[in-house]
């Protein structure tokens, strides 16, 4: 038995190999890789593939977001852009409007000012020209007066100009 065992002990081991093992092992790992193709490969490249798909669509839609992101700043500065504008604009418009009004309060108080001198001039035009009715009337009065003083009375030039300064002295105390 000796032999028997030394000569497959010589056949196994060539060069210091076990090849019956190496070709147990060599079969065993074919199986191996045909159940792990059948059974895990398959689902393994599908798990692969949809953790492909996943992140790419992760990926896309990071992508979809930060370029939706970019449009709203860009919408975001142009509507600033567009209320600082209107504010501009409705700055101007105030002060244009103020201005406008500050004119027609201006236009409207000289208006008023003129009417006012233009009613003043009128109305002492009118007392002038009733001081002047009143101061002829007087004066008439006074005239018909000292003209009867006359006739009643014939008078030196001295009495007549008595009675001139007498009249004078009468008009200034009536005023």
């Amino acid at each position: 038995m000796q032999s028997f065992t030394g000569f497959t002990h010589v056949y196994a081991v060539l060069g210091g190999l076990h090849v019956g093992d190496m070709l147990m092992q060599l079969f065993f790992f074919i199986v191996l890789i045909a159940l792990v193709r059948k059974f895990a490969w398959g689902p393994l490249m599908n798990v692969m593939q949809q953790r492909e798909e996943y992140v790419a669509g992760e990926i896309e839609a990071a992508e979809q977001s930060r370029a939706e992101a970019e449009k709203a700043r860009e919408e975001a500065a142009e509507q600033l852009k567009q209320t600082k504008q209107e504010a501009s604009q409705i700055i101007e418009d105030a002060r244009n409007a103020g201005t406008k009004q500050e004119q027609d309060i201006i236009e409207s108080a000289r208006q008023e000012a003129d009417r006012i001198k233009v009613s003043a001039r009128e109305e002492i035009e009118n007392e002038k020209e009733k001081a002047i009715q009143t101061l002829q009337d007087q004066v008439s009065s006074l005239s018909v007066l000292i003209a009867s003083k006359v006739i009643e009375k014939e008078i030196s030039e001295q009495d007549q100009e008595e009675l001139i300064n007498e009249y004078i002295k009468e008009v200034g105390e009536e005023r």
